[in-house]
């Protein structure tokens, strides 16, 4: 779960984490108000959760009212466009509008895990803003990252190594140890992914403030952070993962236009590997799981076809505790239901495999029982369908 840059703050502010003085703003009407309670001199910044927005022009300063207005008109309620979102943009439903402030040094922070230890990991650079993933590649000695053992917690020498790396005298330190503890225990007891803070600003007073923030929740902890799902912005592209998750079903979407429906993870990646093979791209991987349950077909089905980019479909089932006969009954139901204008090619073998078949042959479709028969068979209907558009 991908937070706004408000929610982030808010929860930053409820850890004791410093932000700016700032207010979200989903109306034009409100703007002349918030503004003035800012001084007049103000940042409008667009709330989406792409990234990139800063070069795309969703953060502006404005030095009075009628910037601050012409900058609100110019963003709210339209499609922004970022390197995250080229050719289709998204909406800007909502502005922060924060106060300008002066500071020392931009500065970048974040815990996120590390795989390959099993461990959260810590990172700091004196390199901040916008420009952080080019510096990441190119000058990968100006991060420094510290480990964290999560049954021993955060400890005196992982702040002191952090700090000591800004090069910088004692005075802030006091300030920028309870900054990393803070925003460690908010990682911590939110089931956070990651925490990141570009750009930490130094101020003139050498304290620190989250001058932005990105922030993701394991999905598999929202059970226990009700007050976070409440606020859930679902990005338009994550739509049909949420929704499958939400169903029991395994679905991760895909660039390509082959729909994948499979019984198993590993024989779900066996069949992606099939169909690259043989040259074309499948749309998703897609789980249906050990269920014996006809309705999870019906699902399946479902939201394989809310992908607009779909030009044909491939069912591999082989049937062990997922019965061919209750998926096939599954086809069935569906399609007396809607109807399917897109092509199919299955592949039913297994448990009640006969009885599958007969199934869908009542309906008109035929079923494989070998799977490079019908990945053959498959590669012709893609075939078909690009010399016929």
């Amino acid at each position: 779960m991908k937070l706004l840059e408000y929610q982030a703050k808010h929860l930053l502010k409820e850890y004791h984490v410093p932000i700016p003085e700032g207010f979200v703003v989903k109306g034009l009407s409100e703007l002349n108000k918030v503004v003035q309670q800012l001084g007049g001199r103000c940042v409008v910044k667009a709330q989406i959760l792409a990234g990139g927005r800063g070069k795309a022009g969703g953060v502006r300063l404005a030095g009075t009212l009628r910037e601050a207005a012409a900058a609100a008109e110019d963003l709210l309620g339209k499609p922004l466009e970022t390197y995250q979102t080229a050719g289709q943009g998204e909406m800007v439903n909502a502005l922060l509008i924060e106060e300008q402030l002066s500071f020392l040094k931009e500065l970048y922070f974040s815990v996120t895990y590390d795989r390959e230890t099993q461990t959260p990991v810590m990172m700091l650079s004196a390199e901040g803003g916008v420009e952080i993933e080019e510096i990441a590649v190119k000058k990968t000695d100006s991060i420094r990252k510290v480990h964290v053992n999560p049954l021993t917690g955060i400890q005196e020498h992982h702040i002191r190594e952090l700090y000591l790396s800004l090069g910088r005298g004692k005075e802030g330190y006091r300030a920028f140890t309870e900054l990393v503890r803070n925003i460690y225990r908010l990682y911590m007891e939110r089931d956070a992914a990651m925490v990141e803070i570009n750009p930490l600003v130094l101020l003139p007073d050498d304290t620190f403030l989250a001058l932005d923030a990105k922030m993701i929740i394991d999905d598999n902890a929202l059970f226990r952070h009700g007050d976070l799902v409440e606020i859930r912005k679902v990005p338009d592209d994550e739509q049909q993962e949420v929704e499958a998750r939400e169903k029991g079903l395994s679905f991760v979407k895909l660039d390509g236009d082959v729909a994948c429906m499979v019984n198993g993870a590993g024989l779900a990646m066996a069949t992606m590997d099939m169909i690259k093979h043989n040259g074309m791209e499948p749309a998703n991987f897609l789980d249906i799981g050990g269920s014996s349950n006809p309705q999870k077909v019906i699902e399946a089905l479902d939201i394989i076809m809310k992908n607009p980019r779909v030009k044909v479909i491939f069912i591999n089932v082989f049937g062990g505790i997922t019965r061919c006969d209750d998926v096939a009954n599954g086809f069935k139901k569906a399609l007396s239901r809607r109807s399917l204008e897109i092509p199919m090619v299955m592949r039913l073998t297994g448990t009640n495999e006969k009885e599958g078949r007969r199934i869908l042959e009542e309906i008109g479709y035929e079923a494989f029982t070998d799977l490079k028969e019908a990945v053959a068979r498959l590669k012709e209907v893609r075939n078909g369908i690009r010399e016929g558009n």
